[in-house]
């Protein structure tokens, strides 16, 4: 085996599946709270979280001994088999804490693709009806059905149709979407994306012929942007006139990203299901789907369930996260950090050197994203800028990285997404936007 940095990596770029994508070429030998190492020697501050998912930072004490006391007791119990003392632990822990008390029936499984397969086939079980509504510019995973509802990017499902049947799609009130100015008002893109939504059903799909709509409640890889409540509200109404179930997607925006337990939070919308993963178990694999009883009550026993579903490991890690969001106070931070950042990303915006070059802040608590402009965007794109520099957001990642923090794009904008740890030191926030700020002037200057 290699046993060097540059061998190491060598050697997975030639037995590593082609399929799989890297932002670096590296090979990542250590995480501790809100820096991760590299067997090149490299120390970075991460504002990745591994997308999302190490919400208490890489290898939180309380959680790692967790899992690790999990491990001399019991690893694997499937679930087909019978109970676990974890599993039915965290689900103790996760009722007290669901966006609407309605929400009482539990189903773990590994991943968040995973999750929206299994809520999927539940909305389809349980209506009797196999139409689904997804969000253009939704994201929702790359398993089979997941693809077929995820709208975000071609790259996910280029090659692969045809693709689930029965998806529809409308705007999410998101002014790229609509083609409209970014000034145009909330209550103007929630009027177009619901006008869209009722002709959906008018030409397209029947509400008879219609299990559910799936949304995220803050678009993830579509550019991080919060949907607007009064638009959720509106999904909420039609559903129940028609009974269509509503899936609100948290694999992402849950845990407290968005400086809630659940970003459904917000907007006081019920979910008849709802998708967990990422910050669930601080890095372990583990996704849930949450419904009423009297929904899952429906289904056909032995339609859900999967060989490591529901893990006892990850499952002890998972009780050991919401203990330590109530005993460390995680959402307080949230909310300062969060001030912070915006405050900081705001005053770089009024910077007269690059605030031309910014085109929207976004995001609610630790789930921001910064968009630049684009000589690169369709031609009736109204963010649309000739004289910007092109692949803005990659190259300011890129520099981001040579200066020591990692951070991510996303959407086929020129988007960059900060998704620090929750509980991230102020003087580690700083410092991260101290190297974003730089980063962008040198890259506008060098442009």
């Amino acid at each position: 085996m290699a046993t060097s940095a540059d061998s190491l990596v060598a050697f997975g770029q030639q037995h590593v599946t082609r399929g799989l994508g890297r932002l670096t070429e590296a090979v990542m030998a250590k995480g501790e709270g809100s820096y991760v190492s590299f067997e090149d020697g490299r120390s970075m501050l991460d504002f990745s979280c591994g997308i999302g998912v190490t919400n208490l930072g890489h290898c939180h004490p309380k959680v790692s001994k967790a899992a690790a006391d999990q491990c001399v007791n019991l690893v694997h119990a499937q679930c087909s088999i019978a109970f676990h003392g974890p599993y039915l632990r965290l689900i103790e822990k996760l009722l007290p804490i669901m966006p609407d008390p309605s929400l009482d029936s539990f189903f773990f499984w590994n991943s968040g693709s995973e999750a929206v397969e299994a809520s999927l086939k539940m909305a389809r079980q349980i209506t009797g009806r196999q139409n689904i509504i997804t969000m253009q510019g939704g994201y929702h995973g790359r398993t089979f059905g997941a693809m077929a509802v995820t709208k975000s990017k071609t790259g996910y499902s280029e090659g692969f149709f045809p693709l689930m049947p029965g998806v529809f799609t409308i705007p999410f009130p998101y002014w790229h979407q609509l083609g409209l100015p970014s000034n145009t008002s909330e209550e103007e893109l929630v009027r177009l994306s619901l006008y869209q939504l009722d002709l959906v059903l008018k030409q397209q799909t029947a509400p008879r012929d219609t299990a559910a709509i799936i949304i995220e409640p803050v678009l993830g890889e579509g550019g991080y942007v919060p949907a607007p409540a009064s638009f959720l509200k509106g999904l909420r109404d039609v559903c129940d006139k028609y009974d269509i179930l509503l899936i609100v997607d948290e694999v992402q925006s849950g845990f407290g990203r968005t400086g809630k337990y659940f970003n459904i939070e917000y907007s006081g919308v019920r979910p008849d299901i709802m998708t967990i993963a990422k910050g669930l178990a601080n890095g372990f694999p583990l996704s849930g789907v949450v419904s009423r009883k009297e929904l899952t009550d429906k289904l056909v026993p032995g339609s859900m369930g999967g060989t490591y579903a529901g893990n006892a490991v990850s499952c002890a890690a998972a009780v050991a996260v919401t203990n330590a969001f109530r005993e460390e106070k995680v959402l307080d931070n949230v909310s300062t950090r969060s001030s912070e950042l915006l405050s900081s990303l705001n005053s770089l915006r009024d910077d007269p050197e690059v605030g031309d070059m910014i085109i929207d802040i976004r995001g609610r608590g630790l789930m921001v994203a910064v968009e630049f402009a684009s000589p690169s965007y369709s031609p009736t794109d109204p963010a649309l800028v000739p004289s910007a520099p092109k692949n803005l957001a990659t190259r300011v990642a890129k520099r981001c990285m040579e200066k020591g923090l990692l951070i991510l794009t996303t959407s086929l904008y020129e988007v960059i997404r900060f998704i620090p740890p929750l509980n991230i030191s102020q003087r580690d926030l700083q410092k991260g936007c101290q190297i974003f700020a730089e980063s962008v002037k040198e890259i506008v200057r060098e442009a």
